[in-house]
């Protein structure tokens, strides 16, 4: 009897075992079948901290949004029928991944009216001569960032000052500040001064809608990463700037964040967990991403203190 009921509670046992992996198996299922086909292509292609210039799938955002960088280097589309938005042109190939990106999703390169950066490093803006000449659109910008792009070599305030490949020269159509917009057709895009990573930098937020209305933020990378001999503590005037913009870009309502190296804001990991959109209650990426950032700042200026 005892031998006869052990077999039994076995078997229970063993078909639990298969019903919650049967059960596990259909979650994830259900899991991956749930993040859209676009966005799983460009997660099949991509890493974290992948290549710059790596071809990328393009995918859709949210309504009329797309991502059309490389795996390494965001680019942004902003579409509408009477012309559309591109943020940051990646690198000199990468211009060419975007270009071929946006043909991809069945747009017209040449309806690109207005072309937009976020800060001025070769790896952001590197490619906006090829982009401009491909588009003949403006390019709107911030005044220390036209002053790079007029030359194709960073400034000599930049941390990074000495440490980037030059890019070729592209005017500038419009200089921006912080809460003046960009506008066309449909489309509204606010600038907001976030230098610290670059003297120029600059994070865009827009709204987008479709099913519901999702307010987005391409925001700048600023990590304060520099060349070996500079100190953030030596330049009270910069470190000030930086800070200030890093609490705009706090108070900004956001459910979907972006950023110009996709993991700085942890672009595959929210896809494959299906959050690209952030809308539960305690969710607040914009602020989280600033406070982070803050809390780099503040890590390296305690660095610094100790090496004097």
């Amino acid at each position: 009897m005892y031998g006869k009921i052990l077999a039994i509670t076995s078997a229970l046992l063993l078909s639990a075992c298969a019903n919650s992996v049967a059960n596990e198996a259909s979650n994830e299922a259900v899991e991956t079948s749930s993040i859209p086909a676009d966005q799983q292509a460009f997660l099949n292609a991509c890493e974290p901290w992948d290549e710059w210039d790596k071809p990328a799938p393009p995918f859709k955002v949210h309504a009329n949004t797309y991502y059309v960088g490389t795996c390494g280097i965001a680019s942004i589309l902003i579409s509408d029928e009477a012309g559309h938005i591109i943020i940051d042109s990646g690198t000199e190939g990468g211009a060419d991944v975007v270009i071929a990106n946006v043909k991809a999703l069945g747009f017209e390169i040449a309806d690109v009216r207005i072309l937009l950066s976020s800060h001025e490093h070769f790896d952001h803006v590197g490619g906006m001569a090829k982009l401009q000449a491909a588009t003949g659109a403006a390019i709107v910008t911030s005044q220390p960032a036209a002053a790079v792009l007029a030359t194709g070599q960073i400034a000599a305030n930049d941390p990074q000052f000495g440490s980037h490949e030059p890019f070729d020269i592209v005017p500038v159509g419009r200089i921006i500040s912080t809460g003046q917009t960009v506008t066309l057709a449909g489309n509204s895009v606010r600038a907001i001064e976030t230098p610290g990573h670059s003297p120029g930098a600059l994070s865009w937020a827009w709204q987008e809608c479709a099913e519901r209305c999702e307010n987005i933020v391409y925001a700048d990378s600023l990590s304060p990463i520099s060349r070996d001999d500079y100190k953030f503590s030596d330049n009270p005037t910069y470190l000030a700037a930086y800070r200030a913009g890093l609490e705009l870009l706090r108070l900004e309502d956001c459910q979907i964040l972006l950023t110009p190296h996709p993991s700085h804001s942890r672009l595959l990991a929210r896809m494959e967990a299906g959050h690209l959109i952030q809308n539960a209650p305690d969710d607040d990426p914009c602020r989280a991403y600033a406070d982070g950032k803050l809390e780099d700042i503040e890590s390296r200026l305690r660095e610094e203190a100790n090496t004097e």
